[in-house]
């Protein structure tokens, strides 16, 4: 049995008060890694780094931020981390640490207060193999759901992760969840999403989910998701497994991929079993989509806004 993370860490910092915060992944040593960037307004750091056609392979760390662009900062916090123990991309000079990062929009709940770096560097010395806490943490302290009809019907959503172990083999997913659309079940039931009156769920009497010509969330709503194993795949593999991530999206939210909507994804890869492309991404799919509902699952209600955790 391996470790329960397979070598990666997870690390929150939250600022209770504000309702923001940032989540660090921290890589093995060789990890490989790469992004599939969808929607219109994405916000990100060295995401170009991570394109098939630029030849670093190595990732030493991903950030996930609430923020919006300023809450790219919190990566200066997690590099600062990093190279005082000597971690990063070899130089004649000295290391440098290879840290994509990538924003959601949180301001709404946060009025205005964003992540720094000294919350990068703390989500790095929090980070852990397991016990990683879930909901209204990290990056995932102020997300929300459910807005495709205004966010006057929107619920609380969070940080959730998922992990599948098969043998030797893990594939696990960490994910914000900030969509415009509703977080659904294995069966397309709605589990967090765009509520009525006396609670029912608006998609039972609009399944298309049409949007205001106008809405009043627009280009304010990603989901990030950071999709891990330990098993050994080339730079190119990396780039499909974030792409299968994207089906992990789809499947756990209705709808995903919008026009409202800055979806991304990180795949990492450590390189510590051998095992199938196929199989690492038809289990990626399972756990982003699972990690996308843990979000909801444990998200409490704040400021006046439902969350499924009470």
């Amino acid at each position: 049995m391996t470790h329960p993370l397979a070598g990666f860490k997870i690390g929150h910092a939250t600022d209770i008060e504000h309702h923001t915060g940032c989540t660090v992944f921290l890589c093995p040593e060789k990890t490989v890694g790469s992004v599939d960037v969808r929607g219109p307004a994405p916000g990100s750091r060295e995401s170009a780094l991570l394109q098939l056609d630029k030849p670093i392979e190595y990732v030493n760390a991903i950030v996930l931020t609430g923020g919006s662009a300023f809450g790219l900062a919190t990566a200066d916090g997690v590099m600062r981390w990093l190279a005082e123990r000597g971690i990063g991309h070899t130089t004649p000079i000295k290391p440098i640490p290879i840290v994509p990062a990538a924003v959601v929009y949180d301001l709404f709940l946060s009025g205005g207060h964003t992540p720094d770096g000294a919350m990068g560097y703390a989500a790095c010395q929090n980070a852990s193999g397991d016990d990683v806490a879930q909901g209204n943490v990290g990056a995932g302290a102020g997300v929300t759901v459910g807005k495709w009809s205004g966010p006057q019907h929107m619920m609380m959503a969070g940080f959730g992760l998922a992990t599948m172990q098969i043998d030797d083999l893990l594939v696990g997913a960490g994910a914000v969840v900030n969509a415009v659309g509703d977080v659904v079940n294995e069966d397309s039931s709605v589990l967090a999403g765009a509520r009525g009156e006396h609670g029912r769920w608006l998609a039972e009497t609009d399944p298309l989910r049409r949007f205001p010509q106008q809405p009043p969330t627009q280009l304010t709503n990603t989901t990030l998701v950071v999709l891990f194993t330990n098993a050994r795949l080339t730079k190119v593999e990396a780039n499909r497994l974030a792409q299968r991530a994207h089906d992990g999206i789809a499947i756990a939210i209705r709808p995903s991929h919008t026009t409202h909507d800055g979806d991304t994804a990180f795949a990492l890869a450590s390189g510590q079993v051998e095992a199938s492309f196929d199989l690492v991404a038809n289990a990626g799919t399972a756990v982003v989509a699972e990690a996308i509902r843990n979000g909801v699952r444990h998200a409490h209600s704040l400021q006046g806004i439902p969350g499924l955790a009470g």
